[in-house]
Formats: structure tokens, C-alpha cells, sequence
């Protein structure tokens, strides 16, 4: 029998493409359905989650300028890398409470469904986008163009909850700040390291632990924030992050019951697009 003492990992933050610890030192234990622990998770502070806004609105300009075919390519190099780490994903959500075959499944299927959102990048200003009739000699053109930076508070499906709204998020440009699945945080973090090691730049996608009643309404209220999704928000909490969001007008999604198993939609993409309409001359 080996005499080695296991290597207990406290799992980060990820904030501007680094790791770091929380802020305040804090961290709390996962531990599965059983009460056995598995890791620690940094316990984000409110200073955490300034980081990673400052983080997410500093890189919004460049990853909103890129090309949609680009971003495509780089949605689909992440899905390349949740390929590749199939395993570890299977058994942190085995580690979660899920079967065996049920988390195969879940992971094929969370996959599946960022290559489909991929997909998407270079197709929604032709299918969101229009040619508009006016009277008169002009063009009019509607363009979609993302929001700026959501805040996400994640399901508790840990991976295809979380990447079911996480990817059509991205995809449109926008940067975001996540709050993961608090008793299930670890396939949110494994996922954050495949964002860390893929072509994905820094700041767009910010991951953060801990307590979400503690972390959400700072969020809510943040000015520098222009949406906000409430996918995994318990319902006592949704009038109180309302009113914090409507400080500063942000588009909030509520939760919707939504069963993450389910096939995608183009919903969550238009949710946070907002529409610019462009007047030219004709012959000009």
C-alpha cells in the first residue's frame, strides 16, 4: 500500500485569464451528495467580483471587434479542448451525484451544444439582421451588436447548465462574469481551465465561487454591468436583484424553469443583442 498523502487542491478563481486566489483568502469545501469532501473552492469577495468586471469590460472591445468567423473558430477550438477532457468531466459530475452513463451523456451532449452555439457566430446578423423598406431614397439596415458585459448567475447543472448559457452569451461578442454552481462548483472550474488553455483572450469569460447571495446583488448593481441572467437564481431572490439592476437599465433575464437537458434555442443569443438601425443615401 502506498504511504503518499493525497494532494488536496483548492480550486481558483478565473479572472482576466489568470487564477488567483479569492481576494479575502476565503475559500469553502465541496463535498459530494454524501458529505464527503472532494476540494476546497475559493470563496469570492465582493473585491473579486470588481476584478472581474474591470476584467470583462477591458476586454469587450477587442473581443466584440472581431471578426464572427473568428470567434467561431475559437468557439470551436473550447469544444475541440471539453473533447479531450471528457474524463475528468465525467468524474467530477460522477463525484456531483450523476451516474456514470448519465454524466457520458451530459458531457457529449454539453459538447455537442458549444460546437451548436459555435456554429452560430457568423449567422446571426444574417438572421437577426434586415434590409428594411423605407419610403424615400435610402438605405436602412438593422445590425445586431452585443450588449456589453452580463453577469450570470449559473445553474446548478454544473456543465451543461453552465454552457448552456455561458456560450450564446460569448458567441455574440459580449464579455461576462459567472457565478458557478455553488455545491457543484468543480466541472465549472475544469471548464474555466479549457477557456485558460484554448485561443479564447483573457477577461471574456470570468469565473467566480463562493456564495451567490453574497456575490449576486453587488453584481446586480454594479453600473458598469449592461445585463444580467438569473438562470440559476433562487425565486425569493429575483424581485430584490430586479430593483438593484434597474439602477442603470440592465436588460435582466429571469429565470425561466428551463430544462438544461433540453435542445438549444436562438433565445438566449438574442437576449442580450441589441439592435442598431443605420440610415445611408442611395447613390452616395
Amino acid at each position: 500500500m502506498s504511504d503518499r498523502l493525497a494532494v488536496r487542491k483548492t480550486y481558483k478563481l478565473y479572472i482576466g485569464g489568470a487564477f488567483p486566489r479569492s481576494e479575502s483568502g476565503r475559500s469553502y469545501p465541496v463535498t459530494d451528495p454524501k458529505g464527503r469532501f472532494l476540494a476546497n473552492a475559493s470563496h469570492a469577495s465582493r473585491k473579486d467580483a470588481r476584478d472581474a468586471v474591470v476584467a470583462a469590460r477591458k476586454a469587450f472591445p477587442g473581443w466584440s471587434g472581431r471578426t464572427a468567423y473568428n470567434r467561431a473558430q475559437i468557439l470551436y477550438r473550447i469544444a475541440e479542448m471539453l473533447e479531450g477532457r471528457r474524463d475528468q468531466f465525467i468524474d467530477e459530475l460522477r463525484q456531483a451525484g450523476t451516474s456514470k452513463n448519465a454524466a457520458a451523456t451530459e458531457v457529449d451532449a454539453a459538447v455537442d451544444r458549444w460546437i451548436w452555439y459555435a456554429g452560430w457566430a457568423d449567422k446571426l446578423t444574417a438572421v437577426t439582421g434586415a434590409a428594411n423598406p423605407v419610403s424615400g431614397p435610402f438605405f436602412n439596415f438593422s445590425t445586431p451588436e452585443p450588449t456589453g458585459v452580463v453577469a450570470v448567475v449559473a445553474p446548478d447543472s454544473p456543465l451543461l447548465g453552465l454552457i448552456s448559457v455561458l456560450a450564446p452569451i460569448i458567441v455574440s461578442g459580449n464579455t461576462t462574469v459567472v457565478i458557478a454552481s455553488e455545491p457543484a462548483p468543480l466541472p465549472s472550474i475544469t471548464l474555466a481551465e479549457v477557456l485558460a488553455t484554448s485561443d479564447l483572450p483573457g477577461g471574456v469569460v470570468n469565473l467566480l465561487t463562493g456564495h451567490r447571495t453574497e456575490i449576486t446583488p453587488w453584481l446586480a448593481a454594479h453600473m458598469d454591468i449592461n445585463a444580467l441572467d438569473l438562470a440559476g437564481t433562487h425565486p425569493e431572490h429575483i424581485q430584490e436583484l430586479e430593483d438593484n439592476a434597474a439602477g442603470n437599465l440592465k436588460r435582466v433575464l429571469r429565470p425561466t424553469g428551463h430544462d438544461w437537458a433540453a435542445e438549444p434555442g436562438t433565445a438566449r443569443m438574442t437576449a442580450f443583442l441589441e439592435t442598431k438601425t443605420v440610415w445611408h443615401p442611395v447613390g452616395v
